[in-house]
Formats: structure tokens, C-alpha cells, sequence
């Protein structure tokens, strides 16, 4: 079951993880910076610098290019979703998460964690690559309920940067580490109880065998 295509998601987390970020924009075609790296919950769209004015007053969320793939900053992530387990990077000074999951690397180069939903490696004691596959096992294993303690009724969401940031990030990055004081929850704000009481387990029986 894809995330993507999945009708029971609300309709801006629905298109959040299937659209298509940083194509240049068809109505301002021959504009400069004219990717589409902004997306609009309210209207459920990508758009560019170009196209804010109409949508001033809606909650608006900057999308990054890491590695040739769409990330969050840490801090926008965590005012919609419960990110905990999700393993994050850091990268220009901020911390950031995978929107979508991401090509499996060779076999045999993987060790330590593997996500919960697509075995890609990840450093203890994360359990998932990105929100999607976050939000697939949580739709495997409680059902369409359990996204009600994993989403967040934001009502005000301003952009976090101006809006002429092109969203590139440069990539050198190194996996957050989590400080002695997040109690094991990684970096993801409000800690899910259910997957923390798993935790433990799911990792030792999901590690890779050396």
C-alpha cells in the first residue's frame, strides 16, 4: 500500500508526499528561481516565490533539497507531525527530515537499525527514514486511528525562511545524535508511546546480522 495513494490520509498530507517539488513553475515559466519548493496545506499544491501573494494567509511550508531528494527542516516537521524515530541529519546548521523514503543501498552495507518500513540502515534508536514510511507503519499496524495522535492541528504556519531561499541545502551532512536529555525519543518532539514501549524491542530483532 502506498502512502501516496492512500484515500484515508487528510487531503494536504495526501499531496504533501506525492508531489513533484523544485519543477519549474509553468505560470512563472520565465521567471528566475522558479521552483516550485513551497507547498500551501490549505490549497494542497506546490508552488514558487512567485506565487505567494494569493496564498499570504495560508499555512505554507518550505520544502529543502537534500541529496537529490525533498526534506523538512526539523522545526517546520514537528509543528505537523510527530517525527519521533525519524531519523534526522544535519545540514547548514539545521536539522532536517526525509519527506519520502528513499533507493535502498547496495546489500550487504547496511548495519546497525533498519527502518521498520522499507529496511533502509538507519543509527540507533531510530526506527524510520522518513515521514511517509512513518506514516505507512502506522497505517499497517493501527490503522487509520492511530494517525490521530501522529498529526498536529497546526492552524499557523508562516514560512521559516524568505522566500527567496532556493530550498538547496548543501550536502555534507552527519547524523543528529540524540542528547542524553531526549530520553531516547531521537529528535522528534512529542515522544509516540506506542512505538517508544516497541522501541527497544523492534530494535534488537530487526538489526541486520553482522
Amino acid at each position: 500500500m502506498l502512502v501516496s495513494s492512500n484515500l484515508s490520509l487528510p487531503p494536504w498530507l495526501q499531496a504533501l508526499l506525492s508531489e513533484k517539488f523544485f519543477n519549474a513553475c509553468v505560470i512563472h515559466e520565465g521567471a528566475r528561481k522558479n521552483e516550485k519548493n513551497i507547498f500551501c496545506l490549505d490549497c494542497c499544491v506546490s508552488i514558487c516565490p512567485h506565487c505567494l501573494s494569493p496564498h499570504g494567509s495560508h499555512r505554507l511550508l518550505q520544502i529543502r533539497r537534500y541529496v537529490y531528494n525533498d526534506v523538512l527542516r526539523l522545526d517546520d516537521a514537528q509543528k505537523l507531525f510527530d517525527s519521533a524515530f525519524v531519523q534526522s541529519y544535519t545540514t547548514n546548521s539545521a536539522k532536517v527530515i526525509f519527506l519520502n523514503q528513499r533507493p535502498l543501498p547496495r546489500p550487504g552495507s547496511i548495519r546497525g537499525n533498519i527502518c521498520s518500513r522499507c529496511d533502509r540502515g538507519l543509527q540507533c534508536p531510530y526506527l524510520f527514514c522518513s515521514i511517509s514510511c512513518k506514516v505507512d507503519y502506522i497505517l499497517r499496524t493501527e490503522g487509520v486511528g492511530g494517525l490521530s495522535s501522529f498529526l498536529y492541528d497546526c492552524k499557523f504556519l508562516p514560512l521559516s525562511e524568505p522566500a527567496s531561499d532556493d530550498g538547496l541545502m548543501t550536502p555534507v551532512s552527519f547524523i543528529a545524535k540524540t542528547s542524553s536529555s531526549s530520553g531516547g525519543y531521537g529528535d522528534g518532539g512529542v515522544p509516540c508511546r506506542t512505538l517508544a514501549c516497541t522501541a527497544a524491542t523492534t530494535e534488537t530483532v530487526r538489526k541486520r546480522k553482522e
